[in-house]
């Protein structure tokens, strides 16, 4: 007898499957052949799994937007026809910059309901994407802001090939039972119980290009879903980020610098030697910055500035100083310009 193929572990709460479950309820419509798609049934005595597999999960939402005709899934008062999402990505793959295609992402989405309104506003190196409720949503609500909240961010990640960790991602509901699956959902802080549901990252990402076209966008929404579940790897800002940390902070070390930027110090010296450098080296590069910066606005002695470098002896810094910058510091300090990488 055949066997069915192993499927990937069950983390999606059964939760998630009982909002696509209540959309066809709605509708009047029985959800058998989504469910036998996703392999998803109950057992002997009549009990749903606790969790499903995200290809599970995946499976049936595919089966039942489309069999719904609803890529929002009963969220809004009106269905948003098969292929509404992907035309909202259409209408910003030309866009120069992410913070472009964002705005017509926000723009746009109000063209397909009025419902919920989402905003990009920019303030203090600060992005924030903001989702206006202007209806009730009653028991979809969780799941809709959710599925709302992973498939802007999902797509921005998509659009600039890059990791956008957030500073913090804010829902206007309570904790729920699952709250351990908004961790794995969104790569920062999660806060519950917020005034709205809102995305909050650094602004510099705003500044990246789009790096995808027309052929990739079609294949792309061929399976869509994948890129709003699994968070990016590489983080075309990270190394710039870890720079700014250590200008503050150049005494910050491997775990408490990692901690600041919401990351594992294994995964924050994995991504910047993917981006092609390491952390010695924008350590080694913000201390230089610093000693060039007081040697040259400053009369402070060479063995205060070794100091204030992280040095212990004057020597190993003006031997360090030497390697980085092809000077002394003394040439430095006579106006002499520094070598930069």
């Amino acid at each position: 007898m055949p066997t069915r193929p192993s499927l990937p572990p069950a983390r999606t709460p059964f939760a998630f499957v009982q909002c696509v479950l209540t959309a066809y309820e709605r509708r009047h419509q029985a959800a058998d052949a989504a469910l036998e798609k996703a392999q998803i049934a109950p057992d002997a005595r009549g009990r749903w799994p606790a969790r499903v597999s995200s290809l599970q999960f995946e499976r049936l939402c595919a089966a039942a937007m489309q069999e719904l005709d609803d890529e929002a899934l009963g969220w809004f008062e009106r269905p948003l026809p098969w292929g509404s999402y992907g035309m909202l990505a259409r209408a910003s793959i030309s866009a120069p910059t992410l913070r472009v295609a964002l705005r017509r992402w926000c723009r746009h989405h109000g063209l397909l309901t009025r419902d919920v309104l989402p905003a990009l506003d920019e303030a203090d190196g600060t992005a924030c994407i903001t989702v206006h409720e202007h209806r009730d949503l009653g028991p979809l609500r969780e799941f809709a802001l959710l599925s709302l909240m992973r498939n802007v961010h999902g797509l921005s990640c998509w659009w600039v090939d890059s990791r956008i960790p957030l500073q913090a991602a804010e829902f206007p509901v309570p904790k729920p039972a699952h709250a351990d699956v908004y961790d794995t959902l969104f790569p920062g802080p999660v806060r519950f119980g917020a005034p709205l549901a809102r995305l909050r990252f650094d602004a510099a990402y705003l500044d990246l290009p789009l790096h995808r076209d027309e052929t990739a966008l079609a294949q792309m929404l061929r399976r869509a879903l994948p890129i709003m579940v699994l968070p990016y790897r590489r983080d075309r800002l990270l190394a710039l980020r870890v720079g700014q940390q250590l200008q503050l902070r150049p005494d910050l070390g491997t775990e408490a610098l990692a901690a600041t930027l919401s990351l594992s110090s294994r995964t924050l010296q994995r991504q910047l030697a993917d981006e092609g450098t390491s952390l010695q080296a924008l350590k080694n590069e913000a201390r230089r910055d610093r000693a060039i910066a007081l040697l040259q606005r400053t009369q402070r002695p060479i063995k205060q500035i070794a100091e204030a470098t992280g040095f212990r002896h004057e020597k190993s810094f003006m031997r360090a100083f030497k390697d980085w910058t092809g000077l002394t510091p003394g040439e430095c300090r006579l106006g002499g310009s520094p070598r930069t990488p």
